[in-house]
């Protein structure tokens, strides 16, 4: 299975090679390696890893912990495949999706993101939900006031949470995280980056539009 590991370790030289070679040790095969920030003396890394199936995660975070400093913030599994540009051809797929961009957008995020489901509701209540992901809940709870940018958040209960404005469209995009960490700013602002080429892509606007009438109309 692929799993995103999210690491806390000493940024000194050595302490990434000692995170590698125990990750190898353990039997995980590293495929991606992300730097999310580094800073105080620390650095945080995510890394994507081929790990058996059968195997317990936690023999996993207790082999990469026995490294002096390093602290496991996350383990979480991926669908996202190491070594692509998943945000290239999503934005390509969404060009040629006609009335179904929305749609399309929101059934491929969660996987960009190692995340559960994604959802998107009209942006003044009462709320009317436009689409969600396939993992999604029957029933959303979006917040009661869309914040104007993109912006993390953790709920009772452990689902991590991103909530964005859809300015042009009216509406509230959120993306949903059940296992693993919270959402970092580095995923936040990659997402702010998404959304925001999203809504520049012609005739998305009329698309959704569109859409929208369709599904109000029945």
């Amino acid at each position: 299975m692929l799993l995103r590991l999210r690491i806390s370790l000493p940024d000194r030289p050595g302490s990434l090679g000692q995170v590698t070679r125990v990750l190898g040790i353990a039997g995980a095969d590293i495929t991606q390696l992300v730097v999310l920030e580094r800073g105080d003396g620390r650095a945080v890394d995510d890394f994507t890893v081929y790990w058996p199936d059968l195997a317990p995660r936690e023999n996993l975070v207790r082999s990469i912990e026995s490294v002096p400093e390093v602290v496991v913030e996350g383990v979480w599994g991926t669908r996202e495949a190491a070594g692509t540009y998943p945000e290239l051809e999503i934005l390509k797929y969404i060009t040629t999706a006609g009335d179904r961009a929305l749609a399309t957008l929101i059934d491929s995020v969660p996987v960009l993101f190692s995340a559960d489901w994604a959802a998107a509701a009209t942006e003044r209540a009462p709320r009317a939900l436009v689409h969600s992901s396939w993992r999604a809940p029957k029933e959303i709870t979006f917040p009661p006031v869309t914040p104007p940018r993109p912006e993390a958040s953790s709920m009772e209960g452990g689902v991590h949470l991103i909530a964005a404005p859809l300015p042009p469209l009216a509406m509230t995009f959120m993306l949903a995280r059940a296992d693993g960490p919270p959402f970092h700013r580095i995923e936040v602002h990659r997402l702010t980056r998404i959304l925001e080429i999203f809504l520049t892509l012609p005739a998305v606007e009329r698309s959704v539009a569109r859409t929208f009438r369709g599904s109000t109309a029945g």
